[in-house]
């Protein structure tokens, strides 16, 4: 299917960690236009955010899509940074949505994703562009592998356009989230 005109929108999704952050570009949920992981210490909130400032320039998005912190247990690094991002997207003149991770979660249980690595498999159905950086599933003892925040930024960002009002016709209608098999939300 293709996309109609007026459900594409370029988003930006962005998810911090505790070295730096991932992020996606998406022209619409099955176009991705960029995708990575850029590095920053812990203690270089403002390079950080340089690099943030220097995608939006360069990719131009129309919404930026972050993780509502608020009721999640992300440590205070990763918080300040998101706090930073909205402030500097904010500054730019541009959108951006907070979504909280609980929703991400019950957008994907319906495609019996439970897990973040189950998540993360989703995606890369999804865009199968991503598909070669999946990491492999982590075992108790072990890191989380710096590519999952390309993942987690990806899931924000379907989570947007899966949540997003679509219009036809002039009439805005919420996308029905149950009665998709895929995570597609364009129309004809």
């Amino acid at each position: 299917m293709k996309s109609s005109k007026t459900n594409s929108k370029r988003v930006l999704a962005i998810d911090p960690t505790s070295r730096g952050f991932g992020f996606v570009v998406l022209e619409s949920p099955t176009t991705p236009v960029d995708w990575g992981v850029r590095s920053a210490r812990p203690k270089e909130e403002t390079k950080a955010l340089a690099k943030v400032l220097e995608l939006i320039r360069h990719y131009l998005p129309e919404i930026i899509v972050l993780e509502d912190h608020r009721e999640s247990r992300r440590c205070a690094r990763v918080q300040s940074l998101l706090d930073g991002v909205s402030r500097l997207v904010v500054r730019e003149g541009l959108k951006n949505r907070c979504i909280p991770i609980s929703r991400v979660k019950k957008i994907f249980r319906t495609f019996r994703a439970n897990t973040k690595h189950e998540i993360a498999h989703a995606v890369a159905q999804q865009l199968p562009e991503l598909a070669p950086w999946l990491p492999p599933y982590r075992k108790p003892w072990m890191s989380e592998d710096y590519r999952m925040a390309i993942f987690d930024a990806a899931a924000l960002a379907l989570t947007y356009f899966q949540s997003r009002p679509v219009r036809h016709g002039g009439e805005s209608k919420e996308s029905p989230v149950q009665t998709k098999p895929t995570l597609l939300a364009d129309s004809s």
